[in-house]
């Protein structure tokens, strides 16, 4: 069935006194000057428009639900994606710690070690951290499900103690592939269907109403009963010298990967790395440029420079504030 094309409400002004991350579920995207995972901010454009064509709850503007929504998307991108602690805004630092289902709480380190999947899930018959890193773990469950759209249900009590109940949803469009408890790569057919997941959260806020201990409690099983709803998978065993991450992406090569996974895993540059990235660039430049100066149109410094690079000086090719793509000790 069609769907009507859903117009997004444009963000609305920071009420007086609360943070961006309160008000707009996107604030954390828009900073600028954090590191990013991947070189860059994610595109979370598709998932805002599921959430919003496909959402059971409506929130009135500022009230306590919308709020805590915002805050917890918020911190959500920021755990994913924000791999320098310090750029995290959404978090007490001094008090902030995690757990899941009763276990022993952790703290912020922990989560950006092993990644946000692997920190709230179990080892399993299907799935297991012991044996996916932090760039195999979101591939497994993002390529899987491309959006995986996420809202308050309800509001039991407010700050500085909140206590919610949430939904965690998508459609299965790509084959399931992880790897279990036993080492095994686990395949499960993609069905197409959807995958709906709920749990309750008891988080205590400070006065600026970042997160400090969060609490969470779900049935992790749940999602791995929709995603084979009748056991049937695939179990294969994995040479030992190939890694989860390459191991995914054999098995995933037909697969059309969100924009922020085309970056490689590991994005920060040695010294040599980046001499020779740096060399190759300037004689790219130069051969462009004497291409395009023959042609008259004068913009060769912009035909060789990566989708979404900041402008650069036409006189020495160098981005302002230091190339994002460099670590930060070699920029300007």
């Amino acid at each position: 069935m069609a769907t009507a094309e859903v117009q997004q409400p444009p963000a609305q002004e920071p009420a007086p006194g609360l943070p961006d991350y309160l008000t707009d579920p996107d604030a954390v995207l828009k900073d600028h000057d954090a590191q990013w995972r991947y070189g860059r901010a994610p595109d979370y454009s598709k998932t805002r428009k599921v959430f919003a064509e496909t959402k059971q709850m409506t929130h009135e503007a500022g009230s306590l639900p919308e709020l805590v929504q915002n805050l917890v998307k918020n911190w959500e991108v920021e755990a994913s994606f924000k791999p320098v602690l310090s750029d995290w805004r959404t978090i007490d630092h001094e008090k902030y710690s995690f757990a899941i289902n009763g276990s022993e709480p952790e703290g912020a380190d922990a989560m950006l070690k092993v990644g946000t999947y692997n920190a709230i899930i179990a080892p399993n018959e299907y799935y297991s951290p012991e044996y996916s890193d932090f760039a195999s773990s979101h591939k497994t469950f993002k390529r899987m499900m491309p959006t995986f759209a996420w809202e308050v249900l309800e509001v039991y009590s407010g700050p500085p103690t909140v206590s919610f109940r949430w939904r965690h949803w998508g459609q299965m469009k790509n084959d399931y592939v992880g790897f279990n408890n036993k080492g095994e790569k686990v395949t499960a057919k993609s069905h197409g269907g959807s995958i709906d997941i709920q749990g309750v959260t008891v988080a205590t806020v400070n006065d600026k109403v970042q997160l400090q201990s969060v609490r969470t409690w779900f049935d992790p099983m749940d999602m791995f009963r929709q995603i084979a709803p009748n056991g049937v998978v695939k179990k294969e065993d994995v040479p030992k010298d190939v890694s989860p991450a390459d191991a995914l992406d054999d098995a995933q090569a037909d697969i059309q990967v969100p924009k922020e996974q085309t970056l490689p895993d590991r994005t920060v540059q040695t010294a040599e790395e980046v001499k020779q990235t740096v060399a190759a660039l300037e004689e790219k430049e130069e051969k462009e440029a004497e291409k395009t100066s023959e042609e008259g149109n004068g913009s060769a410094i912009a035909q060789v420079l990566p989708a979404q690079h900041p402008p650069v000086s036409s006189e020495n090719g160098v981005a302002a504030g230091g190339c994002p793509f460099m670590p930060q000790e070699f920029r300007g």
